[in-house]
């Protein structure tokens, strides 16, 4: 049987229709409906069966996308073997990475991998860790840039290496006229009674401000939600509110910002994660070298831009 239409299948089995499946392997749902009539005929039994609007699997289906599973697996093992016994990295190196990880580490480790493998064609893709933690797992990402909090640790799912690259200080951004935007350091505590603007609901990130602030028996008011830093950044500047701050890839602060540390320190601990049967693959560990060699300047260098 075709490997393409095993993974077609094992991705419609996966992400439980042909049109996430096919979002999921990057193809039109055309073409994955012609992959699974082709693995049909190749069975010789209905695979798939309409239901609803959509299809299900019928126990046929069900069954060989287990063995899909295990035989693709087996797949990678055999190619991170050849790829291992070669010594070389090289082939194509799918990254996922968080905005601020993306921006901050991103640009030396993709520069650094390109020199020194030339034969290796990596493809950055800027995702939160709700996103790429499940692409790995699914195969569609090799290497993922996730993070969790120092009070708030993020479960990996199972068959997952991880290594630490880093811990990231996040200090609070305030209004330059606020009251605290003098002071050399804050507790948490001391914005009890502020806006703030956050992450979107749902996002790992949001959960741990709200988690961190009911433990201090605080309910944050959240007045405006943003994806990205430079647009809560935007909003503290307009004077809407506080936010939290990360330094890694934070860049210059807007006129009319301030970062303020907090006193017990707040950090995010920094990793890279990849499926542990690609482990002795020579490009996941040349890319992890070079994310770490990127967040040791990062460390040594420290914040690029004054608080204030």
């Amino acid at each position: 049987m075709n490997l393409e239409r095993l993974r077609t299948l094992a991705a419609v089995a996966r992400h439980g229709s042909v049109s996430a499946a096919a979002e999921g392997l990057h193809v039109t749902t055309s073409a994955v409906s012609q992959q699974l009539a082709k693995l049909e005929r190749e069975a010789g039994q209905q695979l798939l069966a309409k239901h609803g609007r959509g299809v299900r699997l019928t126990d046929a289906g069900r069954l060989l996308s287990e063995h899909a599973v295990r035989i693709l697996s087996q797949v990678e093992v055999a190619q991170a073997d050849l790829e291992a016994h070669r010594g070389q990295a090289v082939g194509e190196l799918n990254v996922a990475a968080f905005p601020t990880a993306a921006r901050g580490l991103g640009p030396a480790a993709l520069a650094t991998l390109r020199a020194a493998h030339p034969g290796l064609r990596t493809r950055l893709c800027e995702t939160e860790p709700s996103g790429s933690l499940p692409g790995v797992v699914r195969g569609d990402f090799d290497l993922a840039v996730v993070l969790d909090w120092y009070n708030k640790p993020m479960p990996l799912p199972a068959g997952l290496a991880r290594e630490a690259l880093l811990d990231d200080v996040a200090d609070v951004a305030v209004p330059a006229d606020h009251a605290l935007a003098g002071r050399a350091e804050i507790d948490l505590e001391d914005l009890a009674e502020d806006d703030w603007i956050a992450w979107p609901e749902g996002e790992f990130c949001r959960e741990w401000l709200m988690f961190t602030m009911r433990g201090k028996g605080i309910e944050p008011r959240v007045m405006h939600t943003a994806e990205e830093h430079h647009t809560q950044l935007a909003l503290v500047a307009a004077g809407l509110g506080v936010a939290v701050a990360p330094r890694l890839g934070r860049g210059p602060l807007p006129a009319g910002v301030r970062a303020v540390p907090v006193r017990n320190t707040v950090r995010r601990h920094i990793y890279a994660v990849w499926r542990s049967d690609a482990d002795r693959r020579p490009s996941i560990r040349a890319a992890v070298e070079a994310l770490r060699v990127a967040a040791a300047q990062v460390t040594r260098d420290g914040p690029r831009h004054p608080a204030r």
